[in-house]
């Protein structure tokens, strides 16, 4: 089953057209915009009379500025007539004002460029579209109709001897009136064709104008960037709330459980009872060790209460390569920004240590122009790969989900440099 057509075009590509109510559609389109555009003349040329009349006195001057708006109006006439030829969503772009109130909506109206294109798509509107409109239904419909009820005006006006085609022929005999209507409604079933080819071209000339997709996409991606920001946001809540579980529950459980197996293990008599809970104990100091591995790697407590630049040298610390940092951040910044920026280092000082070679590493940057800048190279082999399972790729989309940017430079044989910028702005812990 064939999906039903959205617009005059996709009706057109597909059987059927002549049949379907989109002929019609189309007519009816631009027979709207001809009377529209007709009223829209008188009234312009109206409003400018006497707006320019009067305005010697003042009086003619809120006439002078409401004629600039009325291409408000207009567009949403015409967005709501776009739905005859066209069903796809039809995009409104102007915004809410910020504040209730005249004075609010005409300041954001008057600053926006969709008020001025509106103004410009009613000026062509009344100036030169709705004549083709009229055109157009005057010689794909009007003229073709009239050829048709030849035989009809000749046996009623005509009396049956002759009649007018168009005001331009006369027929005199029924053979002539016949041939007529059959090319009449040949024309028409062209005519059809025409009338959705015209109405498919005014149409797509209005969305431009007072629709733009453009536009639509803005905001789109406006919006998608908000809610990417809001994921990010949730991402890192839910990662902290995770860390205080483990860390003020399974964690406090072990250590519990290690000095009850340490308070046993002196109770019991020696032998193997005593062996087995001195095994214990270490296992349950091993899964202790283990937690506390797994919770800073979570989200790191000198993360949280220091900031990047302790977090940064806490890593280098961790790092078996000795790791020069000359990073430098006197402010705060976003927990999702630091969060990135931290893992970032912490990821590429554990490649430093699995798979450079290197000899010795560094951590260089700060925060300048709005800003984060990160930067870790090392002097090793070289050849590291950012898709080849080096832990980098999702690093990067992390990065990517703040707006910001990973590179990385790595030939062989060395160096390697792991480049990051992410946009952000400090902020203020008092606030």
């Amino acid at each position: 089953m064939q999906p039903r057509p959205r617009s005059v075009w996709q009706a057109m590509a597909g059987p059927g057209f002549l049949i379907s109510s989109w002929p019609w559609r189309a007519a009816c389109y631009l027979l709207t915009g001809a009377a529209t555009g007709a009223v829209l003349l008188v009234g312009l040329v109206a409003a400018v009379t006497v707006g320019g009349a009067l305005a010697v006195v003042l009086v003619g001057l809120p006439v002078l500025f409401l004629t600039a708006l009325a291409g408000l109006p207009v567009a949403s006439l015409e967005r709501h007539r776009l739905r005859l030829v066209d069903r796809e969503r039809v995009y409104d772009p102007h915004v809410r004002p910020s504040a209730p109130g005249l004075r609010a909506w005409l300041t954001t109206r008057l600053r926006e460029r969709a008020t001025w294109r509106e103004l410009g798509h009613a000026l062509l509107f009344a100036g030169l579209l709705w004549p083709v409109d009229a055109l157009a239904v005057t010689l794909a419909l009007l003229c073709p109709l009239s050829m048709a009820v030849t035989p009809l005006l000749l046996a009623t006006a005509g009396g049956g001897r002759e009649t007018k085609v168009l005001k331009a022929w006369t027929v005199t005999g029924w053979p002539a009136a016949f041939g007529i209507a059959l090319a009449g409604v040949l024309l028409l079933a062209l005519g059809g064709y025409a009338l959705g080819v015209a109405a498919g071209a005014r149409a797509g000339l209005a969305r431009l104008l007072i629709a733009p997709r453009e536009a639509e996409l803005g905001d789109r991606v406006v919006e998608l960037a908000r809610s990417r920001a809001r994921l990010v946001d949730a991402f890192e809540a839910e990662r902290r709330r995770i860390e205080r579980d483990l860390h003020d529950g399974a964690q406090q459980r072990l250590v519990a459980l290690s000095m009850t197996l340490g308070l046993a293990r002196l109770d019991a008599p020696p032998g193997p009872l005593a062996d087995q809970l001195a095994k214990a104990q270490r296992e349950a100091a091993d899964a202790l060790a283990e937690l506390r591995e797994i919770v800073h790697g979570i989200h790191p407590k000198v993360l949280a209460d220091h900031g990047l630049e302790a977090a940064v040298a806490d890593a280098a610390d961790r790092t078996a390569v000795p790791v020069d940092v000359g990073f430098r951040l006197a402010v705060r910044l976003p927990e999702a920004v630091e969060a990135a920026a931290y893992f970032v280092v912490r990821e590429a000082l554990a490649n430093v240590d699995r798979h450079s070679g290197a000899g010795r590493a560094e951590v260089t940057g700060g925060h300048r122009e709005g800003r984060l800048h990160l930067e870790v190279r090392d002097d090793g082999r070289g050849g590291a790969d950012a898709g080849a399972g080096s832990g980098l790729t999702g690093l990067a989309d992390r990065v990517s989900a703040l707006d910001g940017r990973l590179s990385l430079s790595s030939p062989p044989g060395g160096p390697t440099l792991l480049r990051v910028e992410l946009p952000c702005e400090p902020i203020d812990l008092c606030a």
